[in-house]
């Protein structure tokens, strides 16, 4: 159960910071954010080396996108491509509404149930899919100003122990400075282990289980206003599993 939060702050400095949990088997596969695509130059995201695709990234044009799987529906289907191209393809545009646009018209047969975000530093969009026999189309929300945070269900669902427990908590932190290089109290959530006992381990932002399932990896993205003339996205991760790693930027030129 993947985990997305997002602070729009339109007329900010830096409008949009994305904090993001990745929760996969500890086996699969794949590296670090970095330019893995030869035919996307543009692109800096994580690379799945299971399917080539990827969770979370960024582009040169200041668009970022992350998926996340929806309940029940954890790993590939026989017939069906990977949700991780969804990423890549939000990533082909300079543009959040028009990556939206175009990824709303996608064969809702053709993946399994999924929440893709779509942002940029003046928009940002919910992509929803959650029929899965691909019955009803995408649908897309615009989001509003102010934090939302969103993981296997819907947005700011509070049905959801993680975010029932977590959300209020990134609401009273202070926000990322990323000006001054002060992402702490987020970091901390990021990083937090407890969980509410009848919540078991995947009510925490960061947890592993017995059978190998565990929150393998954490990242910050934040982009600048237009008016920061200068100004580069910021992009930090770190890793949980297989191998702690501190957390580092991650080069964006």
């Amino acid at each position: 159960m993947c985990t997305l939060v997002v602070l729009r702050r339109p007329g900010h400095d830096w409008p949009l910071i994305i904090a993001a949990n990745r929760d996969e088997m500890i086996g699969r596969p794949w590296r670090a954010p970095g330019r893995h695509w030869p035919d996307r130059p543009e692109v800096v995201a994580g690379l799945d080396e299971l399917a080539n695709g990827s969770w979370l990234g960024l582009n040169d044009h200041g668009v970022v996108a992350g998926i996340l799987n929806r309940f029940g529906t954890l790993g590939p289907a026989p017939g069906q491509r990977s949700r991780g191209e969804l990423v890549l393809e939000a990533l082909d545009h300079a543009d959040a509404k028009d990556a939206a646009a175009a990824l709303r018209q996608v064969d809702p047969r053709a993946y399994r149930p999924f929440n893709l975000i779509v942002a940029d530093n003046r928009d940002a969009f919910w992509l929803r899919h959650a029929d899965p026999a691909g019955r009803q189309p995408v649908a897309a929300k615009p989001l509003g100003a102010g934090l939302a945070m969103i993981a296997a269900g819907d947005l700011d669902e509070s049905e959801t122990p993680r975010l029932r427990r977590y959300r209020p908590r990134f609401a009273a932190a202070p926000a990322p400075d990323p000006a001054s290089g002060d992402w702490a109290a987020w970091e901390a959530l990021l990083a937090d282990g407890e969980a509410a006992p009848q919540d078991g381990p995947a009510g925490a932002m960061r947890f592993a289980t017995e059978r190998g399932f565990a929150t393998v990896s954490s990242a910050l993205i934040a982009l600048p206003s237009a008016a920061q003339a200068g100004r580069r996205p910021v992009f930090r991760f770190r890793a949980w599993q297989p191998e702690p790693s501190p957390w580092r930027e991650v080069p964006s030129s």
